[in-house]
């Protein structure tokens, strides 16, 4: 019975990794454009202050006064932040394989964009070398898993054997 769980978890394993590398693509790509449109954001907001001789942070600070004021400079301080985050993940993940990827995954920190990324995900049959190497780590993966945590479950209920 732990074999036939096991595989399941297995099977489990496999069809989910194998996801990955097609889900990366896209989350890379919703992650470019992100970061390409927040640089002009961010170079906009820098060339202003520098014209008004202000470095980023005072600029930012002198925008307030009004509710407006001090809503738009902690909306813009978050986007400057969201934008230096967003652009190391990228440098960090670009150019990178699949499995270069996965063993980075703490980059795919953006919440909103891989929510975003997901609803728009339609998984496909792992044809390519990545997704079949993927569903052989996943498939391990879940068969390891699910065979620990079923042996961890019966050994409370094994019978004491006396020699």
């Amino acid at each position: 019975m732990i074999r036939a769980f096991a595989m399941a978890g297995g099977i489990a394993g496999a069809v989910a990794l194998s996801q990955f590398p097609e889900f990366s693509q896209q989350y890379m790509q919703r992650l470019s454009g992100a970061v390409d449109e927040l640089r002009l954001v961010t170079a906009d907001f820098d060339r202003s202050a520098r014209v008004a001789g202000l470095s980023r942070e005072e600029a930012l600070a002198q925008i307030g006064g009004t509710r407006f004021m001090d809503d738009l400079r902690v909306s813009m301080a978050a986007s400057l932040r969201r934008h230096d985050r967003l652009e190391a993940d990228y440098r960090a993940l670009a150019g990178l394989e699949p499995l270069g990827r996965l063993a980075r995954l703490w980059h795919f920190r953006d919440i909103e964009l891989a929510r975003r990324t997901w609803e728009e995900f339609r998984p496909a049959l792992p044809v390519t070398g990545d997704g079949l190497v993927f569903a052989g780590i996943g498939f391990g993966a879940g068969w390891a898993l699910v065979s620990l945590l079923l042996v961890a479950l019966a050994r409370p209920f094994r019978r004491w054997r006396h020699a």
